[in-house]
This record gives C-alpha cells, structure tokens and sequence, in this order.
C-alpha cells in the first residue's frame, strides 16, 4: 500500500476518473445502439450530430482511440445515408 500523500491522492484521484470515463463511454455505446436501432431517417438524421460530438469527445479525451471513433463516426454515417 502506498506511504506517500501524494501516492494516496493518485489512487483516490484515479478511481474517480476511472468511473467517469466508464460512465462517459458506457452512454455513448447507449446512444449508438440507439441509433443503430433507429428505423425513421429524420429522427436519425436529428441524432447524428449529436452521437457523432459524443464520439469526438470521447476521442479528444482518449477514453477511444482516435482511429475506432471515426470506424464508429463512417460507419454510423453510412447506416443513416443507406436508409
């Protein structure tokens, strides 16, 4: 176990972080299964944006890789074109 206050302040510090990057990351899966599951274009149109600032966010905190959000961004962007 860490001695150091510093050392303990990282692990509380840590564990917080980790549980919003969780919940952060848990949502945005929530909002693209939504999505996915969308059957009306418009209302999939008007969800777009807002999935796609998720993911981006998501990206700009490297809670995902830079490369998996736009897989996620084109392929979610292909499925709402398609419909």
């Amino acid at each position: 176990m860490a001695n150091h206050k510093s050392a303990l302040k990282r692990i509380r510090r840590n564990e917080a972080v980790r549980l919003r990057n969780r919940y952060q990351h848990k949502t945005v899966r929530n909002a693209i299964k939504k999505l996915r599951n969308e059957e009306n274009k418009k209302e999939a149109q008007k969800m777009l944006p807002t999935v796609v600032g998720m993911i981006d966010k998501l990206a700009k905190k490297n809670i995902i890789h830079q490369n998996k959000a736009a897989n996620l961004k084109s392929k979610l962007m292909k499925k709402v074109a398609a419909m």
